[in-house]
């Protein structure tokens, strides 16, 4: 019965066929927005003057889903509107806020960069966390970082006095087998000096190897001062990270390396039988071990010089040491670079340690700078700021120094002299 019910439906004339319905007009129509068509409510009735009561049209059905979307676009178009003046209100303050200028000591120079590609401002919850990892590692590294200073310098005494020690061959002994007439002599004059390291290879490797500690505490001092540098400066050059990483440890090994090598060669000179020139040669400096490991030592350092004054120019411009301290690791990277001077000059990297390891303990004169603790930039005042304030505390100072000048009816007039006391004055006088 249903299915018979369902067969007797008004469009559905011929059972549940296909009927040849008008729907390419209808859907016209409904596209171009007006009636092409009037058709009847039921198709049975055949014409339009059948039932009027009944007649439909193809917009009428439209007409209902029209008016509901004009209702909703007002709502659409007032959140699509609120939304964009939104982002652009953000926006807009985002640029403001990296263009307003930094007040006195608690900011850096906003860059063309920073405005075009800004980079997400880190939370509180961010600083604060950073600000307790930076404690951290600070309490870590204290004491290596002072005993990394001692360390270096104690080296730097021991290579050097060993060395001191060592025989010398001068401009005439070297000229002595030439002046005799022998161009290879058997013995070269160098000899002994090769067999002097060869009995001293304990000190010159317990030399080198505390080095190498001191070095590995200096990466990681420098390794702690990049991060925090780059936190607070995102814009910190990113490769410094590695270049003191690689150059640190690389130059750690390499001069282990280097001086156990050359311990070795110097032993089997001392033990062998060609004490020639060429043997010296080979001992010393020659040899593609020694060639190498002396290149690899010159690249390591160099790594490391460039990656430490990359992290002491950010750390100096963020805060986080001051200028003075900051030249001395400057000038600390160029002596690891090119070692002048002996023990005398290899004081300042050991100073530059110390000072380090005395800011990581949290024992820095007038306490630390006010960057650690705030997890932001806070950059030293210049010259010309300082000399500004100083002269607005001088003016400041002048002007409350000045006492305030009463008015004139305040101020008590001073007595006139009476004319009875210049008499008696004057006939004292010539009484006398």
């Amino acid at each position: 019965m249903l299915l018979q019910a369902l067969a007797r439906l008004a469009h559905k004339r011929d059972g549940f066929g296909k009927y040849p319905g008008h729907h390419g007009p209808d859907l016209l129509g409904l596209r171009l927005g007006v009636a092409l068509q009037v058709d009847a409510f039921h198709r049975g009735d055949g014409h339009v003057d059948g039932e009027l009561d009944r007649v439909v049209g193809p917009r009428q059905p439209l007409l209902a889903l029209h008016l509901l979307g004009e209702r909703r676009k007002p709502a659409l178009k007032l959140l699509w509107i609120s939304e964009q003046v939104a982002e652009t209100a953000t926006l807009h303050t985002l640029i403001i806020d990296r263009l307003r200028p930094p007040a006195p000591g608690r900011g850096v120079p906003i860059t063309r960069r920073q405005i075009l590609c800004p980079e997400p401002m880190p939370s509180p919850t961010e600083i604060a966390e950073q600000i307790a990892r930076e404690s951290e590692r600070r309490a870590r590294l204290g004491v290596p970082a002072f005993a990394g200073g001692f360390l270096y310098f104690l080296s730097a005494i021991i290579v050097t006095s060993t060395l001191s020690s060592a025989p010398t061959v001068g401009l005439l002994q070297g000229l002595a087998p030439a002046l005799r007439g022998e161009a290879n002599p058997a013995v070269s004059p160098r000899a002994v000096e090769v067999k002097y390291i060869s009995h001293h290879a304990f000190a010159l490797i317990a030399g080198s190897t505390i080095k190498s500690i001191s070095l590995v505490a200096l990466t990681l001092v420098l390794l702690l001062l990049f991060d925090a540098a780059r936190f607070r400066r995102p814009e910190t050059w990113a490769y410094a990270r590695p270049l003191v990483l690689v150059g640190g440890v690389g130059l750690a090994v390499v001069n282990i390396a280097h001086q156990i090598v050359g311990s070795i060669r110097a032993h089997s000179f001392a033990i062998g039988h060609d004490l020639s020139s060429h043997a010296v040669d080979q001992a010393l400096t020659k040899g593609a071990v020694n060639v190498g490991s002396q290149y690899l030592d010159l690249l390591a350092a160099l790594a490391l010089t460039a990656g430490m004054i990359v992290v002491q120019v950010n750390a100096i411009r963020v805060g986080l040491l001051t200028r003075w301290m900051g030249v001395i690791g400057i000038f600390s990277g160029i002596l690891i670079l090119l070692p002048i001077g002996g023990a005398t000059l290899e004081i300042v990297p050991a100073f530059w340690l110390l000072g380090m390891g005395m800011l990581y303990l949290g024992r820095w004169p007038n306490g630390d700078p006010p960057a650690w603790t705030a997890g932001e930039a806070r950059p030293w005042p210049t010259q010309a700021e300082r000399r500004a304030e100083r002269e607005g505390e001088s003016a400041n100072g002048t002007q409350k120094g000045k006492p305030a000048l009463a008015s004139r009816s305040d101020v008590a007039p001073a007595p006139a002299p009476s004319g009875g006391s210049r008499k008696r004055g004057r006939k004292r006088r010539q009484t006398r």
